[in-house]
């Protein structure tokens, strides 16, 4: 019997092009080889000791035949999507019927309009805009006329910067919020971001004080049917945030990759049975939309310094999930995320090591397998491998 799964999400981090990447403009797109082969010697020990380099796609990094001390192996996305939202909801039991909406072109007058009203401040730029580029553009106008600095990308995202010393902080989750409540129905785009930054003319930083906004989901994921067999759903990172608190028994928002570390290890150590569910955002946030091929290494690496240490935290009846949401791959002209295939390693005592189980054909095969760990009986999507990984 399994107690208890840590489910750790390393935000963007792919591992190559589904097959129909080209409809998203992301042919080419390998998040993780492309790092390894963007940084001369890179190594990532502890990751490809549970058999990172053993899955198909990655295979060709690897120079030696080795054993693996996990089962590996990699999902394929369902979801006609590549973003946060949709990514975390199909690796929870939903594959979305149709993707969220996007607004190449900005959002409708009327939906602006409404934000105006209810907030009490103008909106500019109504743009797709990449966030530090658009912060430099606008940011001395808004600073000179306290105006929401609006954009979107690719994603289904309405974002709004502002700098603390003009919007405090809490005015602009308050905003957030409402525009949250706005963006229904057809215009129910996934998330909703608090962009806040500081700085002077030419100099205007982002800080980590970002906050997303998703709607509810849209059904019952592995969250609601953990929490109500009286088990702890412990939301460590954004995860609150993209589940809109649905099914969540206890949360912890951290800032950074190192905050969700420290907090994930605290949590592994505590008395406790059920879902510890982690996202780590540096590597997609930082590294990922900027292009920093050496900074995304550099995180991964972080990530790997201390896998360790939570390995060595686990109990005999724990189980250890690494996994992703989609790519971000920093080596591409995009600044956007990539339509990746993600990695998936299951470690513990009571998984099979050195056990290679293939392609999985949906995210949501990872929330049905951790409900069927628990003899939980659920109607999610997706199908359990439980049989293919415990001993």
């Amino acid at each position: 019997m399994i107690n208890r799964v840590i489910l750790i999400v390393l935000d963007s981090v792919g591992i190559g092009e589904l097959p129909d990447a080209h409809l998203f403009g992301d042919e080419g797109s390998n998040t993780v080889k492309n790092i390894y082969k963007g940084i001369e010697g890179f190594k990532l020990p502890g990751l490809e000791q549970l058999g990172l380099l053993g899955i198909e796609g990655l295979r060709d990094l690897s120079t030696k035949n080795e054993k693996y001390f996990a089962s590996y192996g990699r999902a394929s996305e369902k979801s006609m999507g590549k973003d946060t939202t949709t990514g975390h909801w199909e690796m929870s039991g939903i594959v979305l019927p149709k993707a969220f909406p996007t607004y190449s072109n900005g959002f409708p007058i009327e939906v602006i309009e409404e934000f105006e009203k209810r907030t009490g401040r103008k909106a500019i730029g109504n743009c797709v805009a990449s966030g530090t580029e658009i912060i430099q553009r606008l940011g001395d106008e808004h600073v000179k006329d306290g105006a929401f600095i609006i954009y979107t990308s690719a994603d289904s995202v309405f974002q709004i910067a502002a700098h603390e010393e003009v919007v405090p902080l809490e005015e602009l989750y308050k905003a957030c919020q409402t525009a949250r409540e706005i963006l229904q129905g057809e215009h129910g785009v996934g998330r909703v971001i608090a962009r806040p930054f500081v700085g002077k003319s030419g100099d205007y930083k982002r800080t980590e004080n970002r906050r997303d906004f998703s709607l509810e989901p849209i059904k019952d994921t592995m969250l609601d049917f953990i929490s109500r067999e009286g088990k702890m759903v412990y939301a460590i990172g954004k995860i609150e945030d993209i589940f809109a608190n649905k099914g969540i028994t206890k949360a912890k928002h951290t800032k950074n990759n190192q905050e969700g570390i420290d907090a994930t290890i605290e949590a592994i150590k505590e008395e406790s049975s059920g879902l510890i569910f982690t996202n780590l955002v540096d590597f997609d946030m930082l590294y990922g939309h900027r292009n920093d091929v050496v900074g995304y290494g550099n995180a991964l690496k972080h990530f790997d310094d201390y896998l360790e240490e939570i390995k060595s935290s686990l109990r005999d009846d724990d189980v250890m999930i690494i996994t992703a949401d989609h790519g971000c791959d920093p080596s591409t002209p995009s600044t956007d995320h990539s339509r990746e295939y993600i990695p998936v390693l299951f470690y513990g005592n009571k998984i099979k090591e050195n056990n290679d189980f293939g392609t999985l054909d949906t995210y949501a095969c990872i929330g049905k397998t951790i409900l069927d760990m628990f003899n939980i009986d659920n109607n999610i999507d997706g199908y359990s491998i439980k049989d293919k990984l415990l001993k």
